[in-house]
């Protein structure tokens, strides 16, 4: 589900529950009626953080920023080494790609994979397999970022993100 949408079902039904009109959210949080309906109708193209923060605040909820080890159901680093094998005839495995993260160390086999991964994955990818790894083995995000970095460096990179 989308964010989106996610946002739209809490909020309708939140104010349901409450007893509210969506003109007396809208009034409540300062909002016009017509966003508020869009909103609820998840049809709504922009709308900032703020008044996102101020609309879930009239109903008692909050904005909560969480990290997903996940990209849909699949475990993000699952998904990280079947993207990274899409161009190889062996494909890399995500216990061999959580090794090499961990380690900072890639089997020469797999090492083209890897490079591939990290010049072309999107950071969200790229950030879920951080967090799957945080979450799973208790390394520092930190630490895992530094790993990718000099993994990057190595195979000679020139994306931006490992600068």
């Amino acid at each position: 589900m989308s964010t989106l949408a996610e946002l739209s079902t809490v909020v309708r039904t939140r104010r349901a529950d409450m007893g509210l009109t969506q003109a007396a959210l809208a009034r409540l949080s300062g909002l016009s009626r017509a966003t508020v309906n869009q909103l609820e109708a998840a049809s709504l193209q922009d709308l900032s953080l703020l008044r996102v923060s101020r609309l879930l605040g009239v109903l008692g909820l909050s904005v909560t920023v969480a990290p997903q080890p996940t990209v849909g159901k699949t475990p993000a680093l699952e998904l990280a080494a079947r993207s990274a094998s899409v161009s190889y005839r062996q494909p890399l495995t995500a216990s061999v790609l959580r090794a090499a993260l961990l380690q900072g160390r890639v089997p020469a086999a797999f090492q083209p994979h890897v490079a591939t991964l990290l010049d072309e994955a999107t950071p969200a990818l790229l950030a879920a397999v951080v967090e799957q790894l945080h979450a799973q083995e208790g390394v520092p995000r930190a630490e895992v970022w530094a790993r990718m970095r000099e993994l990057a460096r190595g195979f000679k990179s020139a994306r931006g993100l490992w600068a």
